[in-house]
């Protein structure tokens, strides 16, 4: 059974929590891929940011559903997913929108988990850890990829 190391990009394409969120869109359209690992000051993996996360900027604003009972409001949703969703909508910096404490594999992972991750928790884009340290990055072409061989 092939493993996350057989499959996996070695040469990933990272970018900054510093940088902006159109050097982002430039990183993913000349690269022609859909999310990219976000690195810290130090090279420390601290999230991932993908195509979703960009195009989250230009969607409208959900107000949450409430309720009001004898002067008391009930929110149907989570009341912080609305600042959540604000905070991405507005952000000028990758750390603004980036998914952070990513979804990561090992290298010894087997294709099967790797799939299922990426089927079970709507993940495109799958950093390759080697302890703390980056070491390859998995996208769902790379699994595709594997039908063919």
């Amino acid at each position: 059974m092939l493993i996350a190391r057989d499959i996996m990009s070695r040469e990933v394409i990272t970018i900054q929590d510093q940088a902006t969120v159109k050097e982002l869109a430039q990183i993913l359209s000349i690269h022609q891929i859909s999310g990219v690992p976000v690195l810290d000051a130090d090279g420390k993996i601290v999230g991932v940011v993908t195509e979703s996360d960009l195009i989250f900027q230009t969607k409208k604003v959900h107000i949450p559903t409430v309720i009001t009972i004898l002067d008391a409001v009930f929110y149907l949703e989570k009341p912080d997913k609305m600042k959540d969703e604000m905070k991405k909508m507005v952000g000028a910096k990758v750390r603004d929108i980036l998914t952070s404490t990513p979804i990561t594999v090992t290298e010894e992972t087997p294709l099967d988990e790797i799939a299922t991750i990426m089927a079970e928790k709507n993940v495109h884009t799958l950093p390759v850890v080697n302890g703390e340290v980056l070491v390859g990055v998995i996208g769902k072409k790379d699994i595709i990829r594997t039908l063919i061989d």
